[in-house]
């Protein structure tokens, strides 16, 4: 089970108003828990808990199917850009507000200090700014998807 499927996963389970669902297979184990159904939280992130795989032989199949559906030539490319990590755990999210538009898109310019992005984190929004100068090239995460302490989010050509 690769990282997309647990993120479709938590999104079905929160919108499926369940407290918890707990999926295992022979080399994977994941619990989801959520707020109780009809509770007055609103959009409660679920906590995951997972084990770590029984065998040591089934993650290495899984950092190879993404790397396959890429291009060669981008990978090798990539190493001239820099990338803006996330400093935090949390909800990634491309725009300020529902309504508002998105900070940065692949070809936009940006500044040292220049706001990216914003990332949930127990309910605060914090604003993820800009390292470097440069053009966004590419954008790494989904918007509204959990992202991990120094996940890439952007790479960034700086020159």
């Amino acid at each position: 089970m690769d990282i997309k499927d647990i993120q479709n996963l938590i999104k079905f389970v929160s919108k499926a108003e369940v407290s918890e669902v707990k999926y295992k297979t022979k080399d994977f184990e994941i619990t989801i828990k959520t707020p109780l159904a009809g509770s007055e939280v609103n959009y409660a992130q679920p906590a995951v808990y997972h084990t770590a795989p029984q065998q040591t032989a089934a993650p290495a199949p899984a950092p190879v199917a993404p790397t396959s559906t890429e291009k060669a030539e981008p990978a090798s490319d990539d190493s001239k850009y820099v990338t803006i990590k996330s400093p935090m755990i949390g909800t990634f999210y491309r725009k300020p507000s529902p309504d508002k538009d998105v900070f940065v898109n692949v070809g936009d310019e940006v500044s040292n200090g220049k706001i990216v992005c914003v990332i949930e984190a127990m309910k605060l929004f914090n604003q993820i700014e800009s390292e470097i100068s440069g053009k966004i090239v590419k954008i790494l995460v989904d918007d509204a998807t959990p992202v991990e302490y120094d996940q890439p989010l952007f790479l960034v050509d700086p020159s």
